[in-house]
């Protein structure tokens, strides 16, 4: 079973992206940690970036992946041996090459405008080309479930071409991404019949019926043997195969071992770092290695979890590398908030379930105001230790003023008690909350060092009941992070700077606290509920 990926190709074609050599290099590395089988790096010649990446990825040091270059056939009524394209692959200096075909007679008439048996002889002989230069050949046949569906006969006839010039494996493609599952089965059923159950035949298949990776699985079940994708299904219009979910489904799921060793466990994790070398922010609610894949707001949910995870969690989120998590907001039940108060080391005195009752009952009038802790986990432990008294008092407001100029930049002043003294300290920023986060630390980085770890990574602002205009209630979402672990804060008011100053306050008060307690684990402390 082979895992092919294409993000540093068919991914790239996504809208917003683009990827510097460095980028592509991060990239390959952290597949090949993972142990993808093959990497499609690009297509060399198109662009002076895939040219480069094809001279420095030879001087990685790469254990299990293998660099595929990308291109397509000769060119019409021309010769291989003279062909820029071609020549371009095999200067590549990969061991393997994918080249790309028509199999769709429409666009063999259409697109290329050349005969059907022209079309043929550009596959046969670019590949018997590549063979001579002692390369081994994927063949991606384009368009290869709709050319099925219109004209069987001469889908056929392209793979057959293809497999005997040659080809070490045969690639079918639903470039358009409109196959059905049954579609799909039936093409790669017959692929097999005509090729022969020794040859080697792949999926590669797009997400525009949101069907991608439903299809991969099912070519799986009919014989295919490469699949190919991007991770976290990114690409061009509506994204490829998400090889995260095909590689999770395979081996949990179909018992089938496809990645090295315990690599599974790194699932989660590289996904998220690919996303962020991306600069995407990650699919909080994408199966496996979403951070809300298995989080859990309802308070019957959370109670079932806590005796058995298997109540509610279809496989365990540690073997692909994820947590669960205990959602607390006004759905919630006792459970979860006794769930979270264990999970984070807080005593909730005698009457644990009284405490957690009278929380819950905090949490309702506050999100009846506009609050929202399901996304704000630091804001909810702050209010559980205030219910406690046990709120750290690390700084106590004076008086604060914004002042926002015509030249996009604000001036935040501010005047806060640390430990008996009043501190008065003015910074500008650009906006509001930058500004007022400037202030706050210059006022208390020399109280506390561990400031200067910390990092506003993400700051949103919703409007919350639009209808009453310029007085509607604003809430601010900030993201925290020190390095090492990523925190939520939350903060509402009618007016949209005091929402900024609640929402900024209680991150720094959080991650002080976080500092602050020693023997607190670190997976406990990053996104705990």
């Amino acid at each position: 079973m082979q895992i092919y990926d294409t993000t540093l190709r068919d991914g790239s074609q996504m809208e917003g992206i683009s990827l510097s050599v460095d980028d592509k290099l991060k990239i390959t590395k952290l597949l090949d940690e993972l142990g993808v089988d093959f990497v499609e790096g690009g297509w060399p010649g198109a662009n002076p970036k895939d040219s480069e990446f094809f001279k420095k990825v030879n001087e990685l040091n790469l254990k299990h992946t293998k660099i595929v270059a990308f291109g397509s056939t000769r060119r019409a009524n021309s010769k291989a041996q003279s062909d820029a394209i071609l020549n371009a692959l095999i200067q590549a200096n990969t061991e393997y090459i994918t080249i790309v075909g028509k199999s769709w007679d429409m666009h063999v008439d259409i697109a290329l405008n050349v005969s059907k048996e022209e079309n043929l002889n550009m596959i046969q002989e670019s590949i018997e080309h590549l063979k001579i230069k002692k390369k081994k050949v994927f063949f991606d046949a384009e368009h290869y479930f709709d050319s099925f569906k219109s004209n069987s006969e001469y889908a056929l006839s392209v793979i057959k071409c293809a497999h005997n010039a040659g080809a070490d494996g045969i690639i079918l493609c639903d470039t358009n991404g409109g196959a059905l599952t049954e579609e799909i089965k039936e093409g790669v059923l017959k692929a097999k019949e005509t090729l022969g159950e020794k040859a080697l035949i792949g999926i590669h298949a797009h997400n525009d019926c949101e069907l991608a990776v439903a299809n991969s699985i099912t070519a799986y079940e009919a014989g295919a043997r490469q699949i190919q994708g991007t991770i976290n299904g990114i690409g061009e219009r509506c994204g490829n195969a998400n090889l995260v979910s095909i590689i999770a489904n395979l081996e949990l799921k179909y018992k089938q071992k496809i990645l090295p060793g315990n690599n599974l466990t790194k699932l989660t994790t590289i996904s998220r770092q690919i996303s962020d070398i991306l600069n995407l922010n990650p699919n909080d609610h994408q199966p496996y290695v979403g951070f809300n894949a298995f989080a859990h707001k309802g308070g019957l949910h959370a109670s079932a979890v806590k005796k058995d995870s298997k109540t509610y969690e279809h496989v365990n989120p540690e073997e692909v590398g994820n947590t669960n998590r205990i959602v607390v907001s006004e759905q919630a039940g006792v459970s979860n908030v006794l769930s979270v108060a264990e999970k984070c080391g807080i005593d909730l005195g005698a009457s644990p379930k009284e405490t957690a009752a009278q929380l819950l009952k905090n949490i309702k009038e506050l999100e009846h105001k506009g609050y929202q802790f399901e996304g704000a986990s630091a804001s909810f432990v702050l209010l559980l230790l205030e219910l406690l008294n046990q709120r750290p008092k690390f700084f106590e407001l004076v008086d604060y003023r914004v002042i926002t100029s015509s030249k996009q930049l604000a001036e935040a002043t501010v005047r806060i008690k640390v430990k008996g003294e009043v501190i008065h300290t003015a910074s500008l920023g650009v906006g509001p909350g930058n500004a007022i986060d400037n202030a706050l630390r210059k006022a208390l980085t020399h109280y506390y060092p561990a400031l200067k770890e910390f990092q506003l990574i993400d700051f949103k602002v919703r409007i919350l009941d639009s209808h009453d205009g310029s007085a509607a209630k604003t809430r601010v979402h900030v993201e925290s992070s020190d390095g090492n672990i990523t925190w939520d804060t939350v903060g509402v008011s009618a007016n949209i700077i005091d929402a900024t100053w609640l929402a900024i306050t209680d991150s720094i008060e959080y991650g002080l606290w976080v500092k602050s307690k020693e023997n607190i684990k670190t997976e406990t402390t990053s996104k705990i509920i």
